[in-house]
């Protein structure tokens, strides 16, 4: 292991789609707290996030907030509370705000049944005014992709899909529980492209259980070969303190530091030799994407989803475990399913967790935030003051800098902080500086690389 990865590559930070972090939220923002904050929403757009928590079986790599089922009877049952939870956040609001961004999460969310699924798509456009450019995206499994589906994914209006490849190796497949020969994915590929859906986006990951250079450099290549307008290369979690199933897979077949640095460097090469655009930490994008020509502008961002175009200040979060943001802080839904159908059969908003944000949050939530999609932030720019004093906050924060910028990871020039090539990788790092609850809380995160 190199010097710098045997010091940095294990440390446990966040992953930092959000600041504060989640484990830092409480009960002390309420359902009474998001009633307030709904009602004071502006006429901005908006986004909105659905959390669907089911599949039709548990893959032992997921880190997501779900359950697996072979029923259909508890998913459409989960649909009729989420339509009665639209219809309840829009007469909270009091009218129908402009939406830019929709995003259908999980979970397998294409596992509602098509006729509910379209009955549920009409009704958030009765209780929102979804905009015409609106990217309505969807996280879909391969596995249960058909002609079907593609053909109601676009009567609903979706526009963008991302497909869960993980890994094309079988032996890797076999280790985490998802079967999907490469047939799979290339048929539901040609569906949705016939459906007339072009926004296709992949998602890989690296440290999973057997992957080698050899493996990975295949994954890219089958994926490079289906033309996905994006691919995003996320590390692998192992947190089986957190998500029991893990523990079914087998710690001796998972990579070290060094062999995940050397994955994640094997792909991100691949990738940008097939002709993708390197955005962030962990996506990358065709030349003419949007995403691609956000980051060349400077207004890409960071969400709950990872890299985004979507520059609203306001995400709304529906159904169980959904996290929203509004201008005043952030709102958790309850994560149990039935707390979140008690709350919402009773007529109450599911918020049972969130956070206030002060000024002070907020100015770091935009540092970490600009560190994470651009790798480099002036602490002297003017656009900062709308926050707060980013020079005073760089000030106190030089102490914690340090040890990064004393072993290459970043420079400062003055007021401008710059991550090296070297420290790409470690951006996580570097962030966490900034970040004045870490040391605070007993939350236990993944490791940096």
């Amino acid at each position: 292991m190199d010097e710098l990865a045997a010091k940095y590559a294990t440390r446990a930070v966040p992953r930092y789609t959000s600041y504060p972090t989640a484990p830092h939220f409480s009960d002390a923002v309420d359902a009474a707290t998001a009633e307030r904050w709904f009602a004071a929403l502006g006429d901005d757009p908006v986004s909105i996030y659905l959390h669907v928590p089911y599949c039709r079986e548990m893959c032992t790599y997921c880190g997501c907030t779900t359950k697996a089922t072979r029923r259909i009877d508890p998913v459409v049952a989960y649909a009729e509370t989420l339509a009665h939870e639209i219809a309840l956040v829009h007469l909270t609001i009091g009218r129908r705000p402009p939406v830019a961004h929709l995003h259908w999460g999980g979970g397998t969310p294409s596992l509602i049944p098509g006729p509910t699924f379209l009955e549920l798509t009409a009704r958030l456009r009765d209780a929102f005014a979804i905009l015409p450019d609106a990217e309505q995206a969807i996280e879909l499994d391969p596995r249960t992709v058909d002609r079907q589906l593609a053909s109601t994914l676009i009567k609903a209006g979706i526009n963008r899909v991302s497909l869960g490849i993980q890994d094309t190796d079988p032996t890797v497949q076999a280790a985490i529980g998802r079967i999907q020969p490469d047939a799979v994915v290339e048929a539901a590929i040609a569906d949705l492209q016939a459906a007339g859906l072009t926004g296709i986006n992949a998602d890989l990951m690296y440290g999973l259980p057997h992957q080698t250079a050899e493996t990975v450099r295949r994954t890219v290549a089958a994926v490079a070969a289906w033309n996905p307008s994006r691919v995003s290369v996320f590390g692998y979690a192992h947190v089986p303190w957190v998500k029991s199933h893990q523990r079914l897979i087998d710690e001796a077949t998972l990579p070290d530091a060094d062999a995940r640095l050397e994955l994640e460097a094997e792909m991100r090469a691949a990738l940008t030799e097939a002709g993708y655009v390197p955005i962030g930490l962990d996506h990358f994008a065709r030349p003419d994407d949007e995403m691609a020509i956000a980051t060349e502008a400077g207004t890409l961002r960071r969400n709950f989803q990872g890299y985004t175009t979507d520059t609203a200040d306001t995400l709304i979060g529906l159904g169980a475990s959904a996290i929203g943001k509004l201008p005043q802080g952030y709102l958790a839904n309850a994560a149990d399913v039935g707390g979140w159908r008690r709350a919402i059969e009773a007529g109450r908003l599911a918020t049972v967790r969130g956070f206030a944000l002060s000024d002070d949050d907020r100015l770091r939530a935009r540092v970490i935030e600009l560190l994470m999609t651009s790798y480099h932030i002036d602490f002297a720019d003017p656009a900062l003051a709308r926050y707060g004093d980013a020079l005073a906050l760089l000030e106190a924060t030089e102490a914690a800098l340090a040890e990064p910028i004393a072993d290459g990871l970043a420079v400062l020039d003055g007021a401008r902080l710059t991550m090296t090539p070297l420290g790409r990788p470690y951006v996580r790092i570097v962030a966490a500086c900034f970040d004045a609850y870490l040391a605070r809380g007993a939350a236990r995160h993944s490791a940096a690389v």
